[in-house]
């Protein structure tokens, strides 16, 4: 059964996929759109896409994963065991453990998990309290068009954010140790950081910025700082804003230059969230999503969603783009469910390709840049009139938590690809009961070693069907493993598992997924208080 599995994923993508091959990167004509890379070359594109060197990508053992496409070398090679291990390498979790005011966090703890289709993997994700103000934010970013832009953004937005949030008297501090060259204050304590930076040579860049930002923020004389919701919104802009002008910046070291014209021509959508006692905001661009789980009173569970996808099935966003340029283009804004013809999403950071003048790209892409290393696509789609196309503008939802809102999901696309909103929070639910099953007794120890060492054989006996304990493994793990009737078939995720690279981008996407499970003591007693 296995092995049949195996062999009809390669034979159909094998027969099903126009493939332009350039390196590890691939970009489909005529697979299921779900499952399409977001970018999409047009036919009158140059069919030459290379790929600079992976930095940062999933790490899978080579015995688990292979990437030649030859039939006799695919086969898999998956035992059970090595199945969980894959699916749990990339898992965390973090309690909690911070007061508010005398109240414990509404946050009692998040699990996250990520399982790479691209290589580089394009998804990032980071968590974050901010050091200067109260609040926790959780982000999911989901790069497209490489994985410059969105590991980016998962290093810089969250500092906007906090920046945003301070008070005149904080920036003032800040910009007093600036002038006297003196130690910052902390902006941000990190509890999931997006990983290790490829940007550490430009940082200084970036901290200029930075800077510039809360220089006109103190201009503007707010005593409080920004509302959360203005300054999620300047956030997402201001940050958007920075990475198309500084590779518009004249800029002598070469590093800083190739690698934020990577990010400017790469893109990202991005959805946050952000925490303060019991007050939930939601920013999302692109098609990230963020959906609450929810018991009522009588036990019964729904589902709350907190984002839109901004893409074209969306009816409003379709509306808001036909407002922003003529009517002579209205037939021409979405092509084959793309914006343009050549983009899924319809809001996102970087993607200058859509943003920019022709003159403009024209003249930055004309300082002798090597295009083809830095994995450039020159290219400008047939209706290009009225740029720009995209925005990275989010739009920001606000829910008052209340006791009933047990867990917040948000995740990128890859896992929405595969399961609808009431799937996902069916499958915590049941996830968490079946922790709560497999949770050891701890009023009844055992008498003697003897016993002990019984208990234990047991308990790795029953190992590879014990309950995943992490939340977001366990909904990756239905993601691509189960069948069309929601029943998990372990051939077909083990299949799924052994995709060569060259051929696992078209049938799932990078899945990042983060579980935030809320305190409803703590929201009780937030809700109580006003």
């Amino acid at each position: 059964m296995s092995s049949t599995v195996s062999y009809w994923i390669f034979n159909s993508a094998r027969n099903r996929i126009a493939i332009l091959q350039g390196g590890r990167r691939f970009y489909s004509r005529g697979a299921a759109n779900r499952n399409q890379p977001k970018w999409r070359l047009s036919s009158l594109a140059s069919p030459t896409v290379k790929t600079g060197t992976p930095r940062g990508g999933f790490a899978l053992q080579k015995a688990y994963r292979h990437t030649s496409t030859e039939e006799e070398d695919f086969h898999l090679q998956l035992s059970p065991e090595q199945v969980n291990d894959m699916l749990r390498a990339g898992e965390s979790s973090h309690k909690i453990l911070d007061f508010n005011k005398g109240v414990p966090s509404s946050v009692l703890r998040f699990e996250s998990n990520q399982l790479a289709a691209n290589s580089p993997v394009e998804d990032q994700q980071g968590v974050a309290s901010c050091m200067q103000t109260n609040g926790l934010m959780f982000g999911i970013f989901d790069g497209h068009g490489g994985h410059a832009c969105a590991q980016a953004v998962s290093e810089r937005l969250f500092y906007y954010m906090a920046v945003s949030l301070m008070s005149h008297q904080t920036l003032e501090q800040m910009e007093e140790a600036m002038e006297n060259m003196k130690p910052l204050l902390p902006i941000l304590q990190w509890l999931k950081h997006p990983g290790d930076s490829i940007y550490k040579d430009v940082t200084s860049v970036h901290l200029d910025h930075l800077r510039v930002y809360w220089q006109e923020l103190l201009d503007l004389h707010m005593e409080m700082g920004l509302s959360i919701k203005e300054a999620l919104m300047y956030s997402f802009q201001r940050l958007d804003s920075d990475i198309s002008l500084e590779i518009q910046a004249p800029l002598e070291d070469e590093v800083t230059k190739n690698l934020s014209l990577q990010v400017a021509f790469s893109g990202a959508t991005a959805c946050m969230a952000h925490v303060n006692g019991g007050h939930l905001h939601v920013a999302n661009a692109g098609d990230c999503r963020a959906i609450l789980g929810v018991q009522e009173d009588n036990g019964v569970w729904s589902c709350l969603p907190l984002t839109r996808d901004h893409n074209a099935w969306n009816e409003a966003e379709l509306s808001q783009l036909k407002r922003e340029h003529p009517e002579s283009e209205n037939r021409t804004l979405i092509i084959d469910d793309r914006l343009l013809g050549v983009l899924i999403p319809c809001r996102a950071f970087g993607d200058v390709q859509l943003k920019w003048s022709r003159e403009l790209q024209r003249s930055v892409l004309g300082r002798g840049f090597d295009t083809e290393a830095l994995n450039i696509y020159q290219f400008t789609p047939p209706h290009y009139y009225t740029p720009p196309y995209l925005t990275a503008k989010p739009e920001v939802t606000y829910h008052r938590l209340r006791p009933q809102d047990k867990f917040l999901v948000l995740a990128s696309d890859g896992l929405w690809d595969m399961l609808g909103n009431e799937d996902v929070v069916r499958l915590v639910v049941g996830h968490l009961s079946k922790v709560a099953c497999h949770k050891p007794d701890l009023d009844q120890r055992p008498d003697n070693l003897g016993l002990m060492q019984s208990l234990l054989l047991q308990r790795k006996a029953s190992g590879l069907h014990a309950a995943d304990q992490n939340a977001a493994t366990h909904l990756i793990r239905h993601a691509i493993g189960s069948n069309e009737y929601g029943e998990m078939e372990p051939e077909r995720l083990a299949a799924m598992l052994t995709l060569p690279e060259d051929v696992a981008r078209m049938y799932r996407d990078d899945i990042t997924v983060m579980v935030v499970f809320f305190n409803s003591e703590s929201i009780d007693t937030y809700s109580k208080e006003g």
